[in-house]
């Protein structure tokens, strides 16, 4: 979903409210000390790579038997050719819908009427670009109904969910973002080879049914997320802004226009350009042996063959030289976004972010609550977070909801206020140690799953290159001074480099 991330006042950049709760029950769970498994986490997690490129990241975890599994492609909407955006999204919802294997009750009988679906919607589709007549359009409609109902006979419905539910599986998702695509599942630990079997089967035997009823589906989804949702159609309107040309600025799930015809031979295309070995990472988390998981990978996953991958965007986002502003009517309370363009890890200036974030709305004792909130009472909350993506330069955005009757320039006035102070007035040497206290902590004493593990290896592996990053980067944070976060505050928090999304009452 692309929505402003709802991690709460003290929401940190997508990948750090990944990480910290992750790292935290490993460590909890493995019941050392902190310090000591930090270090150990490099000596506990076990990778291997198949001739396929297939990459495989395994951590063993005793406790309650039980594992999770993430398959993770590197792959979002950011790959998206222009005109088809949401092509990204809505794979991921195909995938649901089986294979030649699952999902069919016979597939030799069902693969002509699934032929005959598909061709009745591309007909339409193509109808509706055209803008053919009312009449024309009704009775397309009609055919590909028709169609849809002689196909319906041969579809069993949920097949996944069914076999996961039977077999004791919890959280079978996906999610799609701007940088990846995530299928996830927590099983017993004796069910590791069922669950190898249907995934490895679903990367090799999709089979896209159902293709027009979903997309109905999406379409919903974006009118109930998005278009009359205002935090969801501010910030598609504020993203947008912010980016002239970067994929960044494109909503995850779509324009509508594009959604509403999205032609199924653009998902299948996505799926092979992308859905390949070479382009994935799982990452398994519980009560597993290492072997195990080798002998079973190996022998469900061997086969697939890599793809040679299209070429990544080489898109750059220009510089932004002067301020720009969105006002976005709908009937609701007003808000403001504010969005600051800045680098993302390695970069240094990405960890100085990550401490800034602590030092602004790291709850009631983050400055916006306690000087904004509760003191100048100009906002309800204030809160920040860095988005939309990890793999390209982001931004790191302030959002505000004035306190009546204070409006959004008042919240903005007054965010601009700390901002100034960072800058003109270094942090003091106590302060910064206890936000960076703070953010270990969180690192340190945060409850995590399997899930939530997995997740982390698999998001650092495919976004930054190497899950061993997770500790690079909190040694940078560690290392981030009163001197980088003037600095920082100086570079970045600019007029120029500003882009403020308003949500103003419909006239």
């Amino acid at each position: 979903m692309d929505k402003p991330p709802n991690d709460g006042p003290r929401c940190r950049s997508r990948r750090f409210s990944a990480i910290w709760p992750a790292l935290i029950l490993f460590f909890a769970a493995a019941g050392a000390s902190s310090t000591a498994l930090a270090f150990d986490l490099k000596e506990r997690v076990k990778e291997f790579t198949l001739p396929n490129g297939l990459k495989v990241i395994v951590l063993e975890r005793s406790g309650s038997p039980i594992f999770a599994a993430h398959i993770t492609f590197k792959v979002g909407s950011v790959e998206e050719r222009t005109g088809y955006s949401g092509a990204a999204h809505m794979l991921e919802h195909m995938l649901f819908k089986g294979t030649t294997n699952v999902g069919t009750r016979d597939w030799p009988s069902e693969k002509p009427l699934l032929e005959k679906v598909n061709e009745a919607g591309e007909e339409l589709d193509n109808a509706v670009r055209d803008g053919a007549g009312e009449a024309k359009i009704k009775e397309l409609r009609e055919k590909l109904k028709s169609a849809e109902a002689e196909h319906k006979q041969y579809i069993v419905s949920e097949s996944y969910s069914k076999i996961y539910s039977a077999e004791g599986g919890v959280g079978h998702n996906a999610g799609t973002s701007k940088d990846t695509t995530n299928y996830i599942i927590r099983l017993p630990a004796n069910k590791l080879e069922l669950w190898a079997r249907l995934e490895s089967d679903r990367m090799k035997n999709p089979v896209l049914r159902e293709y027009y009823s979903e997309r109905d589906v999406v379409m919903e989804e974006l009118r109930r997320s998005y278009l009359n949702d205002p935090q969801g159609k501010l910030y598609e309107k504020f993203l947008d802004t912010a980016y002239s040309s970067h994929p960044y600025g494109r909503p995850i799930i779509g324009r509508e226009k594009e959604i509403a015809t999205l032609p199924i031979s653009e998902v299948e295309r996505f799926l092979k350009a992308w859905y390949a070995p070479n382009n994935a990472v799982i990452t398994i988390v519980g009560d597993v042996k290492f072997h195990e998981v080798r002998d079973v990978i190996v022998t469900y996953f061997a086969s697939i063959p890599r793809v040679k991958l299209p070429d990544r965007i080489s898109t750059v986002e220009p510089a932004q030289e002067k301020g720009r502003r969105v006002d976005v009517e709908f009937d609701a309370s007003g808000e403001v976004m504010m969005g600051f363009h800045k680098p993302v890890f390695p970069h240094p200036d990405d960890a100085a972010f990550t401490v800034i974030d602590g030092l602004l709305s790291a709850g009631r004792t983050g400055r916006f609550d306690k000087n904004i909130v509760r003191g100048k009472k100009a906002a309800l909350s204030v809160g920040t977070f860095q988005a939309p993506g990890d793999r390209y330069p982001n931004l790191f955005i302030i959002s505000g909801e004035p306190r009546p009757p204070k409006s959004t320039a008042d919240v903005e006035k007054a965010v601009w206020e700390e901002l100034e102070l960072l800058k003109k007035t270094p942090v003091a040497a106590k302060e910064l140690e206890k936000v960076k206290n703070n953010i270990e902590a969180d690192f340190i004493r945060g409850l995590v799953s399997h899930y939530g593990m997995a997740r982390l290896l698999a998001h650092y592996e495919v976004v930054t290159g190497d899950w061993r990053n997770i500790l690079k980067e909190l040694e940078m944070i560690k290392g981030v001074t009163t001197t980088d976060v003037q600095r920082v505050a100086k570079k970045y928090f600019v007029r120029g480099n500003l882009t403020v999304g308003t949500l103003v009452k419909k006239k």
